[in-house]
């Protein structure tokens, strides 16, 4: 009997130790995780859900804003793109880029006083030598030299300026045609046209004024070199991680 209670004993103990070795670490740590189940029927959308309310971004006018963003989305879909593709048809692929770095050497010049505004020398020199090289060599920015001679584009904004000096981000918001932005960006936005305007680069600022069609060809032409598409991220929850991933690229972009 007592070699029966040894042996029993004997067996448990070599269980128990098989057991342990596939439990635990060499240092003695269980792994838990190893044991973990999932639910093989959990709902996508509960999942999502769950996630993101870990993501959330101030937003006081959300009600606003999703019928912003609502209309954004159907205006982008009806008339935006349909034109984008239209023009697309129609321009010759010279002539778009053409037009595409006339636009973009235009938009230098709010990228140099901002950069000067954050005191980025470097990027300032830079700014200014893409300027002058697509002004000239590149014939008023129809072609974009300055970008093979190791000078490529460096994007600031008033937004990034205020965020510079501390000014907080603010409430999320929705524009009109233009997309997510938030309080501080949104003036950003009128000091970098007011600027734009008033320096009049190429005399563009006062010619638009007598032909609208300008400002129309550089909206059209914004849209067609703007990659996003409302609806590619196939998700109920879009307009959420469209809002989160503003609030960070910002983050990103004003701490760079």
């Amino acid at each position: 009997m007592a070699r029966k209670w040894i042996l029993l004993l004997a067996l448990s103990l070599s269980t128990g130790l098989a057991q342990a070795e596939t439990t635990a670490d060499d240092d003695g740590f269980t792994r838990p995780l190893d044991q973990l189940q999932f639910n093989p029927h959990l709902d996508q959308r509960e999942f999502e859900r769950s996630t993101l309310d870990a993501l959330q971004v101030y937003d006081p006018w959300e009600s606003w804003n999703r019928g912003v963003y609502h209309f954004n989305y159907r205006f982008d879909e009806w008339v935006f793109l349909p034109v984008v593709r239209g023009y697309r048809y129609v321009t010759p692929g010279f002539v778009r880029s053409g037009v595409s770095n006339f636009f973009s050497n235009l938009g230098d010049v709010p990228n140099l006083l901002n950069s000067l505004l954050q005191f980025k020398g470097k990027r300032s020199l830079q700014t200014t030598g893409r300027l002058l090289v697509n002004t000239t060599i590149g014939i008023a920015g129809l072609w974009d030299p300055a970008t093979r001679m190791g000078l490529p584009k460096q994007r600031e904004d008033f937004g990034q300026t205020l965020g510079f000096y501390g000014v907080p981000d603010g409430p999320y918001v929705v524009l009109p045609l233009l997309g997510p932005s938030n309080l501080r960006d949104t003036g950003g936005l009128v000091f970098d046209f007011a600027a734009e305007s008033q320096i009049n680069y190429l005399n563009v600022a006062e010619t638009s004024s007598d032909h609208p069609e300008i400002i129309a060809l550089r909206a059209v032409d914004t849209r067609h070199t703007t990659n996003f598409r409302y609806g590619q991220t196939n998700s109920p929850f879009e307009y959420e991680k469209v809002r989160y991933v503003y609030r960070e690229a910002r983050k990103l972009q004003v701490a760079e």
